[in-house]
């Protein structure tokens, strides 16, 4: 049985400026891939914060991490697909 592909959601993530609402948009597979981040399973990922773009990976890292918010967000939900 295959999940669902997409998923979305945001994290309030506490950094040292105070707290940051990230929202994200993953497509996730059932396997890793080498197309994966990491060779992991998720494929795609948009996180943004303020309706800023603070990471973009499509089958490849097309915007690395911006801030601090940004690379915690990325760490939460390479841990939650992994």
């Amino acid at each position: 049985m295959t999940n669902r592909l997409w998923h979305e959601g945001a994290i309030l993530v506490p950094t040292q400026d105070g707290k940051t609402v990230v929202h994200y948009w993953a497509k996730v597979y059932d396997e890793g891939s080498p197309f994966g981040i990491a060779d992991g399973r998720i494929s795609k990922l948009m996180l943004k914060a303020n309706g800023e773009i603070i990471y973009n990976y499509d089958r490849g890292e097309d915007v690395p991490p911006q801030t601090e918010a940004a690379e915690i967000a990325l760490a939460i939900l390479m841990k939650e697909y992994s």
